[in-house]
């Protein structure tokens, strides 16, 4: 029997929460609040976990539920069995293995992407896949995290943006724009490579590609236009998206100026202030379309979907000020209520389409 469209995915979204999960007790230990290591060298697996566990996971489910090809499914399949693999066996290869051939499952459905439809966006998108799997590769090598984050962060930052570029097309950018974040996005690769034999330089230009995408936004990504949409649930994302594009250009000013931080505070700060303030608030905002079609089941906007996008911001501008005054204390509740946030976006989504599926029905 075929299964469901609406219930096949579930199994998949279920393996990406349990990663979230993970990932935010992790981030709890590496803030400093005392909890149980449920598994062994959780902490270390915070970052992967986050990334490849979690947004791998989501990120091709959504495509492989748009192109509706079974082989697609793999790479989901692979990043969430990765996931749970390094949460339980962190001394064994075998969950890195995976999310290692995940990733290089990433890139072959964003060359199938491409190869439809060869354009900008497209191309954005497949370089942000390579990115992953470079990322992947290195760790399992044995890189440190420090070293291979520029990667990753190049990974979501670059699939976020050829997504915008992509849906930016209503607003018809100009050819002389669409030039300029071609030099971009050359800017944040040239930035991502060097970073292996310079992490200073490689750093400094990563951040000169953040600033730039953020500022190239204001013209030419249309969630600017709809902060007054008549729309309450357009106005919402609206307003998801454009401070994460402000949280971007703020964590490609701190890169531009402070450089390369291995460990302490500021690399607290400048990891977050893209990772949650650009990449999480762009899941809130996006999570009104992913999740209905993915599900094939709609979300019932509820104003209450601003609680947890205040608290995210609000929380992550408390840890970033605590991180650059070293007040350790005031970090620590930061990062707590950036967690509450995303927690109670889980809850918010998981309600709105239990309500959308009721009045469906």
């Amino acid at each position: 029997m075929k299964p469901s469209p609406t219930r096949f995915p579930i199994p998949f979204l279920l393996l990406s929460i349990l990663a979230l999960l993970a990932a935010l007790w992790a981030g709890l230990m590496r803030l400093g609040w005392q909890l149980p290591a449920l598994a062994p060298s959780l902490a270390l697996a915070h970052g992967p976990l986050m990334i490849s566990g979690f947004l791998g996971t989501l990120i091709t489910l959504e495509r492989a539920v748009a192109l509706k090809q079974k082989w697609m499914y793999l790479p989901p399949f692979l990043a969430g069995l990765g996931g749970l693999l390094t949460l339980w066996m962190r001394t064994l290869s075998l969950g890195p293995i995976l999310l290692t051939l995940a990733s290089l499952g990433g890139i072959a459905i964003l060359v199938e992407i491409t190869r439809r439809e060869v354009a900008l966006h497209s191309l954005t998108m497949l370089f942000g896949a390579v990115t992953w799997f470079a990322g992947n590769l290195l760790w399992l090598f044995g890189w440190q995290i420090f070293q291979v984050v520029l990667f990753w962060q190049a990974f979501l930052v670059l699939t976020i943006a050829g997504e915008r570029l992509e849906l930016s097309r209503v607003l018809r950018p100009a050819r002389v724009q669409q030039v300029l974040f071609g030099v971009i996005v050359f800017i944040s690769l040239t930035g991502t490579i060097i970073a292996i034999f310079n992490l200073q330089i490689g750093t400094r230009l990563n951040g000169a590609a953040l600033l730039f995408i953020a500022l190239w936004s204001i013209r030419n990504d249309i969630a600017w236009r709809n902060l007054k949409h008549r729309l309450p649930l357009t106005r919402y994302i609206a307003w998801c998206l454009a401070l994460g594009l402000v949280w971007l250009g703020i964590g490609g000013g701190l890169s531009l100026g402070f450089g390369a931080q291995a460990a302490g505070p500021r690399y607290d700060a400048v990891l977050h202030v893209v990772f949650i303030g650009f990449v999480i608030s762009m899941i809130f905002g996006h999570a009104p379309i992913i999740f209905p079609a993915i599900l094939g089941l709609p979300i019932s906007f509820q104003p209450a979907f601003y609680v947890q996008l205040v608290l995210l911001h609000a929380s992550l501008a408390l840890r970033v000020i605590a991180d650059y005054a070293n007040l350790r204390a005031f970090r620590m509740w930061g990062g707590l209520l950036n967690e509450v946030a995303i927690l109670l976006f889980i809850g918010m989504t998981i309600y709105s389409v239990r309500k959308g599926f009721s009045a469906k029905a």
